[in-house]
Parts: C-alpha cells; structure tokens; sequence
C-alpha cells in the first residue's frame, strides 16, 4: 500500500491508552550500551535540561492517512516537550506537535540484520527514512554502523536528506545540539570498539563518568607528586 502525503494526510495525535506498542527485545547488546553512551556524557556536561527528551528504543508516532504509525529510533533527541499532566504519569510515545518540538535528532544503529534504516519507500507501513524525513521532518538523521566505526549524518534540505561531509577531524557539526559528533575507538565498560562521541566546540570531548573519574585520580596523582618534589607528604596536605 502506498503512502501518499496531502497537506491533511499527517495528523499528530495522541496515541490511544489500549495502543499496543511492539515490545520487541533490541537487535544485539551493543544498541543499548552506544544509546546510554550518548546521554551520560551529555547528562555529565550538564547540558540536559527538563524540558528535553532524550531516549532509546521509544515510540514517535503520529497518524498518516488516518492510520497510527509508530517507529522507535535506537537514540532520539528532543529539545522542548510539554511536561506531563500528571506527576505519576508515564510517557509511554511522543507525538511532535501535538506534545512538543519535532526531534532535532534521530540515530539509528545498523546491526547484522537488515533493516530499514533507509528505506524510502512510501509504502504502508514506511521505512524509518521515509518516516523521519517526509512525515516527522526531522532536521538531522545520523546512521552509525559500529563493528566498522562509519558515521553518516543526514541533513533535511528542501524536503530531502543530503549526506554531509565531515568536518576536517573527520567530527560532525550539531547545530541543534551546539555539538560536534563523532566516532571513537576505545573501551567503556567491558566493550572495546567503536563508539560515538560528543566534542564541544573548543575540541573538548564530553566525558563519560568512568573517564572523569580516572582524569581525576591522574590530576590528584599530578598533585601529589609535585608535593613530594616539594617535600611535602601529601597525606598531611
């Protein structure tokens, strides 16, 4: 069935409470660590606010030709949204427009199995392209692929997504974000590989808290032996 896209063909709607959502398990362990990854070096920076909505594997929905369509990203980002009616409410999707902004960013991780990361097909339901470009006009669209490391980052231009050239550290301008996006080797945690990184616009990589904490110790280390060269015993200072 093929989606045609009047000016009345998208509504946004609130999905229904008896809507059932896909409760499907994520593709591999890597989706989940990159997603975090992502928010707690933000959340560290303090650059989270509470109007903001930043989440993993969560329903964005809205309603095209009368008929509910919901896709749930690997990282999505969100600079304004209404807060809740209701303190023990949970949000459970996120309709733009009706409930806030339009996501300034969505990213998708590619996995051994095939997905729709790009399809473009108006088809019912669309693939996640289609989705994020045509309906939801998401300015920016970011596919990583982390067994090799390779970024591509998407920009909404006329209507359409335009793959973008890195910049000269090979890192991704965010304007939304007012951050540089890029890939790093390394480990966290128990995972060696590929990863995505913010960087500020000085060049300052945003730091996870295992990283803050170990940068600490080196700067009490640092401390310490310049007392020592002092003759100074640390443990009185």
């Amino acid at each position: 069935m093929s989606v045609s896209l009047s000016n009345d063909a998208i509504t946004w709607e609130k999905l229904p409470d008896d809507f059932v959502l896909d409760d499907e398990p994520v593709e591999n362990i890597d989706q989940p660590l990159l997603a975090a990854a992502l928010r707690e070096s933000l959340e560290l920076s303090g650059l989270l606010r509470e109007e903001m909505l930043v989440a993993s594997n969560f329903g964005l929905c809205a309603t095209v030709n009368g008929k509910i369509v919901v896709k749930a990203p690997d990282w999505v980002y969100v600079r304004s949204v209404a807060p809740l009616l209701l303190p023990q409410e949970v949000r459970r999707s996120y309709t733009p427009h009706l409930e806030g902004e339009v996501p300034a960013i969505i990213m998708e991780f590619l996995s051994a199995t095939e997905g729709d990361e790009y399809s473009v097909k108006p088809t019912y339901p669309p693939g996640k392209w289609f989705f994020y470009e045509q309906v939801l006009k998401v300015p920016k669209y970011a596919i990583f692929e982390p067994i090799a490391g390779l970024l591509e980052v998407y920009q909404l231009d006329s209507g359409r997504y335009l793959l973008q050239q890195p910049e000269a550290n090979n890192r991704y301008w965010i304007s939304e974000i007012d951050l540089f996006l890029g890939v790093w080797h390394g480990t966290k945690g128990q995972r060696t590989g590929y990863w995505l990184h913010w960087w500020d616009q000085s060049g300052q990589m945003l730091l996870w808290g295992e990283e803050l904490v170990a940068q600490e110790r080196r700067l009490r280390e640092r401390m310490a032996a310049k007392l020592r060269e002092m003759g100074i015993n640390p443990e009185d200072v």
